[in-house]
């Protein structure tokens, strides 16, 4: 005797010692083994939903996301070109009142407030700039450690001022291709973030390696960390934490990573402060890191 399980399978039930109809046990037996799978099945097929609902929302969040991006960006370029446009004209006028102003040491102390003011709303500006900016990267294959050397020159003094110790783990001869420039402004902006956090002081540590899923370069600093309720939301455009500054820096990076093909990403070292890794992926299957 065959009876159905529900699916357009037979189950096949063994004859009974007495005859050939099976026992109420044997019924009993396959219709438990023919639920069980049943269960199995469907269990199966909801976890298959609940991973493509979860695809799902993550890939509108993305796309919301990268929509919310593009309208800011545009805003931003907007009140960049014209900010710059006005700093011009504002910025000559301050040069030729400081030549009228050499003998009078009182109003030449206000002008370089002034002077300070203007410059830190430049840096704003230019922030805004990098940040609107879309341009494909100028591949070049170069040596990681002098770019590396190049911005600690460039920041030395400030590093000097803050008694920050910095220590880099970078191979003297690695190469890696990227768009030179904008790794640069990367680094830059992931240093600087990282002397924001040791006003007092601290270590700043670079190092490089050359991974299983492509070069990586990692900045740490001996800072107070990310606080667990902001960890989503330290790229974020505009989100800072701090009394000054645009909150563009780390939204910067990241779309530096994202025009790379990379990625950004950041988590607390265990002995403190936090630490942010650029992973930029192989070009041709050609990524050396020769020591």
């Amino acid at each position: 005797m065959k009876i159905y399980d529900g699916h357009d399978e037979q189950l096949a039930l063994p004859p009974n010692s007495l005859g050939d109809e099976p026992s109420l046990a044997c019924i009993l037996a396959a219709w438990n083994d023919a639920t069980e799978r049943l269960q199995r099945t469907h269990e199966t097929l909801q976890a298959e939903v609940a991973r493509l609902t979860n695809e799902l929302e993550a890939k509108n969040l993305e796309l919301a996301r990268q929509a919310r991006l593009a309208d800011i960006g545009r805003m931003a370029a907007h009140v960049a070109h014209e900010v710059r446009n006005s700093l011009v004209p504002v910025t000559l006028y301050l040069s030729l009142l400081r030549r009228r102003l050499t003998d009078d040491a009182g109003s030449l102390d206000i002008l370089a407030k002034v002077e300070a003011g203007f410059t830190t709303l430049d840096a704003t500006v230019n922030d805004l700039l990098n940040f609107t900016a879309h341009r494909e990267p100028r591949w070049q294959e170069f040596i990681v450690r002098d770019l590396v050397d190049e911005i600690c020159e460039a920041i030395g003094p400030q590093l000097e001022a803050q008694n920050i110790e910095v220590s880099v783990d970078v191979p003297p001869y690695g190469t890696v291709t990227a768009d030179r420039e904008m790794l640069r402004r990367a680094i830059l902006n992931l240093t600087l973030n990282a002397i924001d956090v040791m006003p007092r002081g601290g270590d700043l540590v670079i190092t490089s390696f050359d991974g299983p899923r492509g070069f990586e370069l990692e900045v740490a600093d001996s800072g107070p960390g990310i606080a667990p309720d902001q960890a989503p939301r330290v790229f974020d455009p505009f989100f800072t934490t701090k009394d000054h500054g645009t909150g563009l820096g780390l939204a910067i990076v990241q779309r530096i990573a994202d025009a790379h093909g990379g990625k950004i990403t950041v988590m607390n070292c265990p002995d403190g402060g936090a630490a942010f890794t650029i992973m930029l992926p192989r070009r041709g299957g050609e990524m050396r890191a020769a020591a």
